[in-house]
């Protein structure tokens, strides 16, 4: 059973992890390539077990806790699932962020552009955010240009856990 639909656009299904994704999200939580320029916590998992406690714990609480989370990015042509990308409210520092992931296999290809405008589109309009927040290692060039390809603009260097962090905003209108 796949999770509720949230949004469509041209090639992608935008849609609520359940727990029957585990597996095609398991490479998306442990592969070193996937988790290079990421500052998950976890450090990667190892099982598909471990994989589908995080999404219980994290994209599947959050959509019962605000409303809106990190959604499976499914392609419409092969119908399988080749990342994730959404929304997630930051309790600590009061910001919605923006966040994508795809498998390597998927890169380069617009999907994290694609996904993220639609998900832009609907944080601002249905949920009524002005203004969301993007976190990146400056170094992780390709997804500086995604950001950057959105509308988002450079706000400040800060540091977290050790790591110098750019942090990208963007408003209501700007996109």
């Amino acid at each position: 059973m796949a999770g509720r639909l949230i949004l469509e656009t041209e090639r992608l299904l935008l849609r609520e992890f359940d727990e029957d994704d585990a597996e095609a999200f398991y490479p998306l939580v442990s592969n070193p390539d996937v988790l290079r320029f990421t500052l998950d916590p976890s450090g990667g998992v190892s099982s598909v077990e471990q994989a589908l406690e995080m999404l219980r714990s994290r994209s599947m609480s959050d959509y019962r806790k605000y409303g809106f989370g990190r959604l499976a990015v499914v392609e419409k042509a092969s119908r399988q699932l080749i990342g994730f990308a959404g929304l997630k409210y930051l309790e600590e520092r009061g910001e919605v962020d923006l966040g994508y992931r795809l498998l390597p296999t998927h890169w380069g290809r617009g999907f994290a552009t694609e996904s993220s405008r639609a998900i832009l589109q609907d944080g601002f309009t249905r949920l009524g955010l002005s203004r969301i927040i993007a976190t990146v290692f400056p170094e992780n060039v390709a997804s500086v240009r995604v950001l950057k390809k959105l509308g988002f603009a450079f706000e400040q260097p800060f540091e977290y856990e050790g790591h110098v962090l750019a942090q990208y905003v963007i408003n209501m209108g700007e996109l």
